[in-house]
């Protein structure tokens, strides 16, 4: 019996609005709020609701043997709270079936285990904590932004306390081993590897609506065909769920296609299953040595669609210098700003490679990687700026807090040891002597007092 893993991504970007260079320090709002307002309802009514419906629907039909996970980022659910509340009452449905499990992933969908190991274990911390309250689950898969992963992130994830994650079957990777069998970390074995099978989730991604493509139009039992000659155990799907009703509209079949497959399946003998279940089912056959970071983008499969220029790097480098002054402040405004500047996308519409902006066409803002990085840079230039001067206020805070207490203390001090002195010096011999001590020490001690 074949176990097919079937996930689906949600992360909405915030995109930021035209910010010129006369915005800094005047205008202190990033955001375009209504693009923003207007993606999220249009992916809520075009594919969340009535994907949602029709899983919920499949999963009552199957008495529980249907099943499916998300990998929802924090700011998609922030989203949700503020424009579409009704899509996190779908999925609070769906959680309840226990038929839907949810992954953990960096809170704001950052780059953030490639730049910094603190950042990034605050994020999946967060996180772990946002789907612990929304959802009443506790995520035991972990699965990074854009697939990434290597075993120096495979290090890290291991010490926040989860071993199963989920990434790309790279081929550069697999050599001519299959994606569909559970692998482990050559460098960290306790860490359990699920490689996703990229040309079966590319059939649905890209080419299910594509008229021109040689098996146009696909059906559900050429797909089960398909997912049951795979080699291996397991078939891993992971996709943007968008694949229902945004990048292949209703017109296209596509909820069709979801609305028979779970039954079709099951009747050719397929088990859904969740990560953990498969990693309990099945033992690691191989060991992969991942020594590069890989990903799910592009040909290459690596992180040059994040990295792969000066000005991402740049973008990248200037943005996280001022993460330990953010961490210090601590304030609700400036950790948004923070959380939704560290978006993978941001970099993304910075690459320079020709085929980005044509897979990127429907939803990339910028005319040009060059409009982007100098749009971000002037955001990140005022925010920068903003934190730097709040972080200035709470060090001179600080400081004030702090010196009268030394001062103070210092006195106090100084104060008992020149009385004692004084005590002690004091001639014993007259009393002419003794009366102009007591008057001599008394002005003294009036004058200490008042200073303390």
């Amino acid at each position: 019996m074949k176990s097919v893993c079937l996930y689906f991504q949600i992360h909405h970007p915030l995109k930021l609005k035209k910010y010129r260079f006369f915005n800094m320090g005047n205008d202190s709002f990033y955001l375009d709020e209504y693009q923003n307002k207007s993606t999220t309802i249009k992916a809520a009514s075009s594919c969340y609701i009535p994907a949602n419906n029709i899983l919920l629907d499949k999963i009552q039909q199957s008495n529980g043997k249907f099943k499916v996970s998300f990998a929802i980022s924090g700011m998609a659910i922030e989203l949700f709270k503020t424009y579409a509340p009704e899509v996190l009452i779908s999925f609070k449905e769906l959680a309840a079936t226990g038929c839907v499990d949810f992954l953990v992933e960096p809170y704001s969908h950052s780059l953030s285990s490639l730049v910094s190991k603190e950042e990034f274990a605050s994020q999946v911390k967060r996180h772990a904590k946002l789907i612990e309250t929304e959802f009443g689950i506790t995520p035991t898969t972990f699965v990074n932004t854009e697939l990434i992963y290597s075993s120096g992130i495979g290090e890290m994830v291991a010490e926040l306390g989860y071993s199963t994650v989920v990434t790309e079957g790279a081929k550069h990777i697999l050599g001519w081993k299959s994606p569909g069998f559970v692998y482990a970390d050559s460098a960290y074995p306790k860490v359990k590897l699920l490689l996703r099978n990229s040309s079966l989730c590319d059939d649905l991604r890209y080419r299910f609506g594509d008229k021109t493509w040689d098996q146009w139009p696909l059906t559900t039992s050429k797909y089960i065909d398909w997912i049951n000659n795979t080699d291996g155990d397991i078939v891993n799907l992971f996709m943007d769920y968008e694949v229902f009703g945004c990048n292949n509209n209703t017109e296209s079949g596509i909820f069709d296609f979801l609305e028979y497959l779970p039954s079709d399946a099951i009747e050719q003998g397929i088990e859904f299953a969740f990560a953990k279940d498969v990693i309990n089912k099945f033992q690691p056959v191989a060991a992969l040595g991942i020594s590069h970071p890989i990903s799910w983008a592009d040909e290459e499969r690596d992180i040059t669609s994040w990295f792969g220029n000066e000005i991402q790097r740049e973008a990248i480098e200037q943005l996280y210098s001022v993460r330990e002054k953010v961490e210090a402040i601590n304030d609700d405004n400036l950790n948004y700003v923070w959380d939704f500047m560290q978006s993978s996308n941001h970099f993304y519409y910075m690459s320079t490679k020709w085929f980005v902006a044509e897979n990127n066409a429907n939803i990339n803002p910028y005319d040009s990687p060059y409009e982007a990085f100098m749009n971000y840079m002037n955001v990140c230039s005022d925010f920068k700026r903003q934190v730097e001067s709040r972080y200035s206020e709470l060090t001179a805070a600080t400081e004030k807090k702090v010196a009268p207490k030394k001062i103070k203390t210092t006195a106090t001090k100084t104060t008992t040891t020149a009385t004692k002195t004084a005590t002690k010096a004091a001639p014993k011999t007259t009393a002419t002597t003794k009366t102009a001590t007591a008057v001599t020490a008394k002005p003294k001690a009036k004058k200490v007092k008042t200073v303390s």
